[in-house]
């Protein structure tokens, strides 16, 4: 049986620098947990940013600054259980590794989340570091980890690809984070806009979109805004846009604060999300959460957390996607059914409700684990 009283260690590398969906999904879930019932420890694999992480995670979580270099220990953790999270951080009953990797634990219980299986399917599209997470993570499954899937797509995948007890993936959806008014910089252009969200890299279709807004470019009087981090997709963008006929409509921007991200979203006439592969899909349900309308890739996890409340396409067919694009810029009466269905969608995705999943799946690990005898 689990204690009363939850002891849980979470991996909060992902709070440090822009903040991604992973990042996103820490910071609501660790501003979520019930801190009556749940006493959290935040640690970060990382060398030279551990000293920013007591300044990241709110007032009573307890930040460990010990060093912790990432590829030295994954390194490790590829091939021994140690060292173990106890050694790091204390006596904990569970570990939280939020983005694919998770510590081994003397006594802990151990979680690993899988946002996706990009590193499965196109590890040429990944860095090196990203191509070693299957292999942690099915360290981490033989080690005993419960793996956290953040879509029913992506748990069936683990399911399929790896060797793990059926019973110990369990899918608990992320959330979309409420809408505030006010703050942020305007956006780069006073005409309306088709937006998209997310770091450049290739299962995003960047490019594609930008061909697809070409053809609608010459039909609308809209302008493209392409904003998130660089990635290693960044080079095929940088030939899209320059090849573009409309190459001066186009805009790229990198990371935003959250005001400014919000306010670029509320004011786009369109959010398009044309990625190739997803294993959830945040930017589709923040923009419903803020009224716009979206238009997405039939792809991945996207279905599964859109709902009816999007138009879908086929991600490599850009004729379409222009279509979709152009019909919700000029339809007023389909623009008004997405806002309506959009939300109604979000209703279904609270982080609340993710962080009271969570701590299930907490609680349920501890208890095994006790129940297991491990020492």
């Amino acid at each position: 049986m689990a204690p009363d009283r939850l002891a849980l260690a979470v991996d909060a590398t992902a709070l440090l620098g822009p903040r991604t969906g992973i990042g996103t999904f820490v910071h609501e879930l660790i501003h979520h947990l019930d801190r009556t019932t749940v006493d959290i420890t935040a640690f970060s694999v990382t060398w030279r940013g551990r000293n920013q992480l007591g300044s990241a995670v709110p007032a009573g979580v307890r930040a460990v600054a010990r060093p912790m270099p990432a590829r030295p220990l994954r390194e490790l953790w590829q091939r021994l259980p140690v060292p173990p999270i106890e050694w790091l951080v204390g006596a904990v009953d569970v570990v939280h590794g939020p983005n694919f990797v998770v510590p081994p634990a003397r006594r802990a219980a151990t979680v690993v989340s899988v946002a996706d299986l990009t590193p499965v399917h196109w590890p040429e599209l990944c860095q090196p570091s990203v191509r070693r997470y299957p292999r942690l993570i099915q360290r981490a499954i033989d080690r005993g980890a419960v793996v956290h899937a953040i879509s029913d797509f992506v748990a069936d995948e683990i399911r399929d690809h790896f060797d793990v007890d059926a019973t110990k993936v369990v899918t608990v959806h992320l959330g979309v984070t409420e809408p505030e008014s006010g703050g942020g910089r305007p956006p780069p252009t006073d005409r309306p806009y088709v937006v998209a969200i997310g770091t450049v890299e290739p299962r995003k279709n960047f490019p594609v979109l930008v061909e697809a807004f070409d053809l609608v470019a010459d039909d609308v009087d809209v302008d493209l805004v392409v904003a998130g981090p660089d990635g290693w997709g960044l080079a095929e963008l940088e030939t899209a846009i320059s090849g573009s006929p409309n190459s001066e409509r186009i805009h790229r921007l990198r990371w935003l604060d959250p005001a400014s991200r919000r306010r670029l979203v509320a004011e786009a006439s369109v959010l398009a999300y044309p990625s190739r592969y997803e294993g959830f899909g945040l930017p589709p349900l923040e923009a419903m959460a803020l009224g716009t309308p979206v238009v997405a890739a039939r792809a991945g996890a996207i279905p599964e957390v859109v709902g009816e409340a999007a138009v879908l396409v086929d991600p490599g067919n850009a004729e379409a996607l222009a279509d979709a694009m152009r019909r919700t810029l000029d339809d007023r009466e389909l623009r008004d059914t997405l806002i309506g269905a959009g939300h109604t969608r979000t209703e279904r995705f609270r982080w609340s409700d993710c962080a009271a999943s969570m701590t299930r799946l907490y609680r349920d690990a501890a208890g095994a684990r006790v129940s297991s005898g491990a020492s």
